[in-house]
């Protein structure tokens, strides 16, 4: 299965900062046996939703990291939102009340989920534990969520 990573940070593609976040959601794919591209950008909204759109194309799951927050250079969100189609709403609200439980920065993040053709994105934080945290969140539901967008079907189990 396909994968990427998306790092948006003005830091990381001047060079100036390692890609740490980055680095550790390759790792964390590739030991689910997903084979992972891994880009980095800046923070400009024209190349996030060009890398968004370009790698959509070729892998089933996009994880970005960086630029979820309120400062001014932050636009993942915005930029995800003018590529997806359809809204997951869940899991970025998963995600951030996961976050809040373990800072109050979490209250912070504006992080999106949605769906572009087959490929699922989802926006994560900047930070390595928050990257760590929001991988093992999402992950159980992963393989499932990329087999619904695919045209798979949900059996539905009557209790």
């Amino acid at each position: 299965m396909r994968a990427a990573v998306l790092t948006i940070s003005d830091g990381v593609a001047a060079g100036e900062r390692e890609d740490e976040s980055g680095a550790l959601l390759v790792e964390l794919l590739e030991s689910e046996k997903y084979e992972v591209e891994h880009r980095v950008v800046p923070d400009e909204r024209p190349q996030i939703a060009a890398a968004l759109r370009a790698l959509s194309a070729n892998v089933r799951v996009i994880l970005t990291t960086g630029g979820t927050g309120v400062s001014p250079r932050d636009f993942t969100p915005e930029a995800t939102q003018s590529v997806i189609e359809r809204n997951v709403p869940g899991i970025a609200e998963a995600l951030r009340a996961d976050a809040i439980g373990k800072t109050p920065h979490g209250l912070l993040g504006r992080g999106l989920a949605g769906v572009r053709g087959q490929t699922l994105i989802v926006n994560l934080p900047g930070s390595p534990g928050g990257c760590r945290d929001g991988f093992a969140l999402i992950k159980p539901a992963l393989p499932h969520a990329i087999d619904l967008i695919a045209g798979g079907r949900s059996e539905h189990k009557q209790t």
